[in-house]
């Protein structure tokens, strides 16, 4: 059936063309470029928009926040390809990820994830969650799952948001299901954690659905070897939404970047750090090295600093001290920490990280007053009692 021109009368709009269906459509897809989610002939479009994307990011031009969102349409729709996801993740880590775009893909994901419904008095605390991005390849054991339990039997309420193993051998949540803890937990099971036991961890995997169609173009590109903007947004993406963040990252000049993203999508206090090991570095604060350190705190600006660990009473130690291995070994490890049978190298990085961990959750007034405090939470026997707690829950 062929459609023709209507022409109709109005005050108005005497004698002006009403458009065809087909020209309204037309006009309607080419106004909709950026923003159609796939709908019959809509699934046409999307691709054609994360194309455009992809040539802008090629040609060095850098995406607005309402672009990074059409990204995230793109890249969450099944319709579009890995190969044509994976060489849009390509194009913008081969430009370089501004701030700004990292805290657009990080703000409109968090969004999407599954909410966990804090009530009013547990969402008034001080929470705080303790991380690295992982991606250093030196093997050590859970340092910052250790930190985790420790700044918990010391009286932070801590929402720990991991996955399982990807660059390493144990993953924060392989490590925390060899102890015993509840890793794939209900948004109701990490509130109640939360709220009655000051700590719960929240498997990624299970809180952000719209990863699924993702999955693929990131092993795309992990086979081509290439980075993308998903090794920074783990950390980021706590759907418990804490107020205080320690993170570490595999190399120093990503501290102060992730920092301000940290701080522009609402964490209260946040310090972002990487450690020297020798020619390398850790995604840790080291006790073998200088630290680079990017914190801010509320309305108190924003700092850079390098510091050596000096200031801490740290015995003589080498990589080889903190070296881990599979999640049923790291457990063992972080047994004999917790316990206070180990009082060598090892449980000095988890002092120095949770001194750390307990000044940006506010419960210390400094990293050293956080060492005593650490310190005493296991030689008192609070942190075995913590373990043990939530090994029953």
């Amino acid at each position: 059936m062929k459609i023709r021109e209507i022409r109709v009368s109005h005050p108005r709009t005497a004698g002006t063309a009403v458009p065809t269906l087909t020209q309204v459509w037309t006009a309607v897809a080419s106004t909709l470029q950026m923003n159609a989610w796939p709908s019959g002939g809509g699934a046409r479009i999307v691709p054609a928009m994360l194309d455009s994307l992809t040539k802008q990011l090629t040609d060095g031009g850098s995406l607005s926040a309402e672009q990074v969102r059409n990204a995230i349409g793109g890249l969450t729709d099944e319709a579009v390809t890995p190969e044509a996801k994976a060489d849009f993740l390509t194009a913008l880590a081969d430009k370089g990820e501004t701030p700004e775009e990292i805290a657009a893909f990080a703000s409109e994901l968090r969004d999407k994830a599954l909410p966990v419904p804090l009530d009013d008095e547990t969402r008034g605390r001080e929470m705080l969650d303790v991380c690295g991005t992982g991606g250093d390849k030196l093997g050590t054991f859970n340092i910052s799952t250790t930190v985790a339990i420790v700044a918990a039997a010391a009286g932070v309420t801590v929402a720990k948001h991991g996955n399982r193993a990807i660059t390493s051998k144990s993953g924060s949540a392989d490590v925390l299901a060899a102890l015993g803890i509840p890793t794939e937990l209900t948004p109701e099971q990490v509130a109640a954690g939360l709220r009655d036991h000051g700590f719960a961890f929240i498997f990624a995997p299970g809180y952000h659905p719209a990863f699924k169609h993702i999955m693929p173009a990131r092993k795309l590109c992990a086979e081509r070897g290439q980075r993308t903007v998903f090794n920074f947004l783990g950390p980021l993406l706590n759907p418990a939404r804490p107020t205080a963040q320690l993170i570490g990252v595999p190399k120093g000049e990503l501290c102060e970047p992730i920092g301000r993203v940290l701080q522009s999508i609402g964490i209260r206090r946040g310090m972002v750090v990487n450690g020297r090991v020798g020619d390398g570095a850790m995604d840790e604060l080291s006790t073998l090295g200088e630290n680079t350190i990017a914190e801010f705190y509320q309305d108190r600006g924003f700092t850079v600093s390098r510091d050596e660990p000096e200031l801490f009473p740290l015995q003589p130690a080498t990589l080889d001290d903190l070296k881990g291995g599979d999640a049923e070994a790291n457990a063992a490890t972080i047994r004999a920490i917790l316990a206070g049978e180990d009082r060598g190298p090892r449980r000095d990085a988890v002092l120095l990280n949770a001194a750390h961990a307990l000044f940006v959750a506010a419960k210390t007034d400094s990293a050293l007053e956080g060492w005593e405090l650490a310190a005493s939470v296991i030689d008192d026997g609070q942190a075995k009692r913590k373990l043990e707690e939530l090994t029953q829950s």
